[in-house]
């Protein structure tokens, strides 16, 4: 689905991802990792082709971003960023709407229509859909934007990627669940997530992969057994950490504390 070789970037003077290679494949959930400051936002941004560096090689489906059709891509893959636009004068079902701007020039067609009302439906917001944006909370317009980039990729083309930087920001633990129930629903229909989170323990439940970052290096990619251990989380977060086996569903389950 997606294959990067050694990807970096540099702001200034300063090395923020070094030399990361990463693919992944269709149909699978993959979470990157990492303390603060690690680099999570920013090779995400990278894959999803946001910040570039010259020297940069990422293939989307096998061809190089540069070689995509400009309107085509969008239908293809999309991205949820942490930071949103605070003040956005447009009802809920407005904000949606944006997410589907690649499929109309003027007016929504009914289709269009449908697709925002199966996004509001799938994220919980139907009963907000004619609330300004402006008057909720924010777990609330957290939720608005996801729907927007779900109802962007809510199309016929096969294999789609969906890039969520911190995507459970500001939800409740019943909306975090149902979220990640929704991406984790949207891989196994054979297309692809790659999702920056910062909770160990729901990557562990919900991730067929792990990236771990640190310093903007690769500490390890594998599946959630091989890389949420004792040792390299304890390493990694410099803190001490129990890892143990989860009784609900014997995925690891990781305990931090001293």
């Amino acid at each position: 689905m997606i294959q990067a070789q050694k990807v970096s970037y540099r702001s200034k003077e300063v090395h923020i991802i070094n030399d990361i290679d990463f693919e992944c494949n269709s149909g699978e959930f993959v979470a990157i990792l990492g303390p603060n400051g690690a680099g999570k936002s920013t090779f995400l941004s990278l894959l999803a082709n946001e910040l570039h560096q010259k020297g940069n090689k990422i293939l989307l489906k096998s061809c190089d971003y540069n070689q995509w059709c400009e309107k085509e891509l969008p239908k293809h893959k999309a991205k949820f960023s942490q930071h949103n636009n605070s003040d956005i004068p447009l009802n809920v079902e407005d904000v949606v709407m944006m997410g589907r701007y690649p499929y109309f020039d003027h007016i929504p067609s009914e289709e269009d229509k449908k697709a925002i009302q199966y996004s509001m439906e799938c994220i919980d917001i139907c009963p907000l859909q004619n609330r300004e944006y402006n008057h909720l909370s924010g777990g609330e317009k957290q939720r608005v934007h996801l729907a927007r980039v779900l109802s962007q990729l809510n199309n016929n083309v096969e294999n789609k990627l969906l890039f969520l930087d911190e995507p459970l920001n500001n939800l409740d633990v019943l909306h975090q669940h149902k979220i990640l129930e929704l991406i984790k629903d949207f891989t196994i229909k054979g297309n692809t997530a790659i999702v920056v989170i910062h909770d160990l323990n729901l990557a562990a439940q919900f991730a067929d992969k792990i990236l771990l970052l640190e310093k903007g290096k690769k500490v390890c990619y594998d599946t959630p057994q091989k890389v949420l251990t004792q040792d390299t989380l304890s390493k990694v977060y410099n803190f001490p950490c129990i890892v143990t086996t989860n009784p609900v569903n014997n995925n690891p389950l990781i305990i931090f504390g001293k």
